[in-house]
């Protein structure tokens, strides 16, 4: 028989070596095609009785990521559409798809027939759940294996059994752990824990999970003998009470119970390990179909899944440009960040020129690059040979003329209009004509910029976000005059270095730094109110946030808040800045030389590790002080929240940003917006905006024009529409299309 994705060879002592290999993609992923040719090849393994068992192998480089993104946007276009009319059998359908994965598992499972994983590379979500479900499972010694089941961080769990083989294969606090974490394990982790059974050289994979087959691998799984036990015992057991209680404790912990399939993950596990196996997924595919209907879900995999992948595969890069393979990247400014970025760049295998003032200064720059790779090889995530590698690929110098033959040269110099001007004529006058400029700029519009450009249509912002080497996002911000070609440039070298991009029309501050100056603004407007500093932060986290408002200004600097306060005051006038919020701000620069974690005192005192820092005492003593039963809590959250999502909705009617999905991704990369909601348009769009609209004129009332609604939000609330109709992402062409 012949299959689209697969092939079946069958050797002289009966195994047979099944090969997943999907043509038209990069990366082995399920659909519906898929799932049904697997459950094809199970029918054709147990009738063809001169098949003796099977290997379960991958044609490429991976195993499989797991689901494909438009399988999972038909289950919840299915939602949508049939909910509305026949909740009921909409539900039934849910259910229903919800099961096909989990119980096309359990039938290779109990086929009668041995089956072994050959895991050579990423495997991840339901393909771990497959390999859970073979007899065996075999791995590379590859570093480029990573087996995970991920899905909490896109708001659900793993609902094709893997609730229910992991704590059956491993001991049961680490499958908890695996799960709600999401963690990558190295095949070395997962066969300590007892997940992966064999580890052999890459070469030796296939013939090494034929051979356990040859030697008489159990058809039978563990669970489904009698008198099976899991490795971490009974659920009421001493031990198991004792896990149980700590892991509510933990999960309520970390996470404020904002992920229901977090949750999902505990109670499947505490109620399927005291039940049949058959009726355990049952039971997982129960709670699966329920969390599949949360907002949680819905808002998490459309912008933590389906968005970012295809923002990240080049949503909204202009059609009809070739794609840039580049040879040569300049980079202008060694500091902090122009070293940061000339790292990821030569990350990506990209040759880098990191140009500054003298030779000096630039090999300083360079000795960032080396930091990170020294200690990317202490900690075993790099070799010797591949860091030397990427040091080679980076030259420290003050030559303009070596950046003569650069596709790209991206300016990350001192915020100062007068610097950037100098290094764009420096730069413009040994470029070559094809070749693109970026500035890497926080706070000064892109269009100003280019003015001092001899080419306006190839000069573009991308704006970068510290640390460089971990955070995700980049901002591509477009001047009045940025052409076609200059954004496809930045969105391939965006994709080259493996960041997730976002396309920003020009203004103050552009997309990220709006919605976070709001952030950061409420959080001195409580302070001033005399909320107690340790609600403020405890509030933000119980809401999602990553980092409390205050934590994060130390982060960024509290002296620069003074900065871009001030500079504000001269571009806008006085009434741009409350006088009380820049008050406070002086207090804390000028009285008490506070300026954030750089100079170890800031809102929060940093003393020398391992003592963890602590709100500064002294925050108290600035207002009078609320008692905190005075406060609401509840509320402090919702304005904190809310101060942010009313930014996002009102650059998306300046027309700053054009697309809800990069609205909703860059709130969550760059700042953490409570990733439960799915970011701060979605966030507006699972309250509702007749809803929303409402809860912002409450607060406005008792805390002022700050939390204004947009008319866009009140025409939106009048229609009942969300920002994913109103501004449809899938209805537009041009990439500059405006409001």
């Amino acid at each position: 028989m012949t299959y689209t994705n697969f092939t079946i060879e069958t050797d002289t002592d009966g195994v047979a070596v099944v090969t997943w290999d999907m043509k038209d993609k990069s990366m082995n992923v399920f659909t519906m095609q898929v799932m049904d040719e697997i459950d094809a090849i199970i029918d054709q393994v147990v009738a063809d009785g001169a098949i003796k068992g099977a290997v379960f192998a991958s044609g490429k480089s991976a195993f499989s990521g797991g689901a494909d993104l438009t399988m999972l946007k038909g289950m919840f276009s299915m939602i949508e559409s049939e909910r509305a009319t026949d909740p009921v059998n909409a539900t039934k359908k849910l259910f229903d798809a919800a099961g096909r994965m989990s119980w096309l598992w359990r039938k290779l499972e109990t086929c009668g027939k041995p089956w072994v994983a050959a895991i050579n590379g990423t495997c991840m979500g339901g393909a771990t759940e497959l390999a859970m479900a073979c007899h065996a499972r075999v791995a590379s010694n590859s570093k480029s294996v990573k087996i995970a089941l991920p899905e909490v961080k896109v708001g659900i769990f793993p609902g094709a059994g893997g609730t229910q083989r992991l704590p059956r294969l491993i001991n049961t606090q680490d499958a908890l752990q695996i799960m709600t974490t999401g963690q990558d394990l190295t095949a070395s982790r997962a066969k300590a824990l007892g997940l992966v059974n064999e580890i052999v050289e890459p070469d030796q994979l296939i013939e090494a999970a034929k051979t356990m087959i040859r030697n008489g691998l159990d058809p039978v799984a563990p669970w489904d003998k009698k008198g099976f036990k899991a490795p971490g015992g009974t659920i009421w057991s001493p031990q198991g009470v004792q896990l149980f209680s700590a892991a509510n404790a933990i999960l309520r912990r970390e996470t404020y119970m904002n992920y229901p399939g977090a949750h999902s993950i505990l109670k499947c596990v505490y109620e399927g390990l005291q039940l049949p196996f058959d009726t355990a997924l049952r039971v997982e595919q129960r709670y699966f179909t329920a969390i599949l209907q949360t907002t949680e879900a819905y808002s998490m995999i459309r912008s933590l899944f389906v968005s970012m992948q295809e923002l990240g595969k080049g949503a909204r890069r202009p059609a009809g440009i070739p794609v840039t393979k580049f040879t040569k990247i300049g980079i202008v400014g060694a500091g902090f960040m122009g070293a940061a970025v000339a790292y990821v760049t030569a990350r990506a295998g990209i040759p880098v020129v990191l140009l500054d003032r003298d030779q000096e200064a630039a090999d300083k720059g360079k000795t960032h690059s080396e930091t990170l790779v020294k200690d990317a090889i202490t900690k075993g995530r790099s070799t010797r040979e591949e860091g030397d590698k990427l040091l080679s690929l980076i030259t420290p110098s003050a030559d303009y003329s070596l950046i003569v033959d650069a596709d790209l040269v991206i300016e990350a110099v001192f915020e100062d209009r007068g610097v950037k001007k100098a290094v764009i004529e420096q730069v413009e006058a040994v470029l070559p004509a094809t070749s693109i400029f970026a500035s890497n700029t926080s706070t000064l519009p892109i269009t100003g910029l280019a003015e001092n450009s001899k080419r306006p249509d190839q000069f573009i912002g991308v704006h970068f976000f510290s640390p460089v080497e971990k955070m995700m996002l980049v901002e591509v911000i477009l001047g009045e005059k940025t052409g076609d070609k200059a954004i496809a440039v930045a969105l391939d070298y965006a994709a080259a270095i493996k960041k997730t991009p976002i396309v920003v029309n020009d203004t103050r501050g552009f997309y990220v730094n709006r919605c976070v100056l709001r952030y950061m603004s409420e959080a001195y407007k409580m302070l001033i109110e005399g909320v107690p500093a340790p609600m403020i932060e405890n509030a933000a986290k119980a809401a999602g946030m990553p980092v409390g408002p205050l934590a994060l200004t130390d982060e960024t600097a509290i002296d620069l808040a003074q900065k871009i306060m001030k500079q504000t005051i001269r571009d806008l006038g006085d009434k741009a800045v409350d006088p009380k919020q820049m008050a406070l701000i002086n207090t804390m620069v000028d009285d008490h030389g506070r300026l954030g974690r750089k100079n170890g005192k800031g809102f929060y005192d940093y003393p020398a590790k391992p003592a963890k820092k602590k709100l500064w005492p002294g925050l108290k003593d600035l207002y009078p002080q609320l008692a905190p039963e005075k406060v609401d809590y509840e509320e402090l959250q919702q304005r904190l929240l809310v101060t942010i999502a009313l930014e996002a909705a009102r650059v998306m009617e300046e027309g700053i940003v054009t697309d809800p999905r990069e609205a909703d991704v860059g709130s969550i990369l760059a700042f953490g917006f409570a990733p439960y909601t799915g970011g701060a348009l979605s966030y507006i769009d699972g309250i509702g905006a007749k809803e929303f609209v409402k809860i912002a004129k409450g607060l406005q009332k008792k805390y002022g024009a700050e939390f204004k609604a947009p008319k866009l939000l009140l025409d939106m609330a009048e229609k009942g529409e969300t920002f994913y109709e109103r501004f449809d992402p899938y209805a537009k062409g041009d990439v500059k299309q405006a409001a």
